[in-house]
């Protein structure tokens, strides 16, 4: 009797002792969640099932504003080419400047000078027929982004340039530097523009139109008239007349999308 008591005793200390040394799981941390809940103030139908059903009309309005350019912007290089890499750099370099010097020259402020890229790079000649190689001609590339605030002057401009070794002129563009009162009356046109959408829409649908929901807006101008000046290689020969440079108009579009509640 005592040994079974023993016995048993013993194999409850051992069991005892393997449930004390095996792995506990701890408990995590409860996550806490905060909904915040705000009370509807706007008007709404309501659904038995699903709650508060919301109905709206959503328009989209436009207003447009009509400017006059007053600066354009125009790159403007130089290219050259030489079998020697160094005549081709030189060569580069005297044009570059001759034509820098003349925009200075015509009240190009030194600021509205921006170089965009300076490039040289090799090409292989090929014999015709055969495709031998037959040498390398070294081609440098030097083009400046010129901002012209007289646009009177721009055609006497682009001409002097020429005279003075720019043989690459491209993407001329125009542009107004202050829009911000034009960007004020299209948006004006186009909240005028999307509010009597709205409101036409929910008198032919018999319903009452109830506050704004949300407004989103975007922008953007382009040309009416736009007259490229464009020109490129390396024998181009100077003009004999100004070129006939016409900056038209410009037209600032603003869209405005609006939802209006409806009662």
């Amino acid at each position: 009797m005592k040994k079974s008591l023993f016995t048993s005793l013993s194999a409850f200390l051992i069991v005892g002792l393997l449930a004390a040394c095996a792995p506990t799981a701890m408990p995590s941390a409860p996550a806490t969640v905060t909904v915040e809940t705000k009370p509807v103030t706007t008007p709404a139908d309501t659904n038995d099932e699903k709650g508060p059903l919301y109905r709206s009309i959503n328009v989209t309005g436009e207003g447009q504003v009509f400017l006059v350019p007053d600066v354009a912007y125009v790159y403007i290089g130089v290219h050259s080419q030489s079998a020697n890499v160094s005549e081709a750099l030189k060569d580069n370099n005297e044009q570059a400047k001759a034509v820098s010097d003349a925009l200075k020259g015509l009240g190009v402020e030194e600021k509205d000078i921006q170089t965009t890229s300076f490039n040289i790079y090799p090409q292989q000649q090929y014999e015709p027929g055969t495709g031998n190689v037959t040498g390398t001609i070294y081609m440098v590339d030097n083009v400046v982004y010129v901002t012209v605030r007289e646009l009177k002057r721009l055609g006497e401009l682009l001409d002097v340039v020429v005279r003075s070794g720019a043989n690459s002129i491209n993407s001329i563009n125009f542009d107004v530097v202050d829009k911000e009162t034009a960007l004020s009356k299209a948006r004006e046109l186009a909240i005028e523009n999307a509010r009597k959408q709205a409101e036409e829409l929910a008198k032919a649908s018999g319903v009452v139109l109830g506050d704004v929901q949300s407004i989103s807006t975007s922008s953007v101008s382009t040309p009416l008239v736009k007259e490229m000046y464009g020109m490129g290689g390396g024998g181009m020969g100077a003009v004999s007349q100004p070129a006939p440079i016409s900056a038209g108009q410009l037209v600032l579009t603003v869209n405005i999308s609006m939802s209006y509640l409806i009662k």
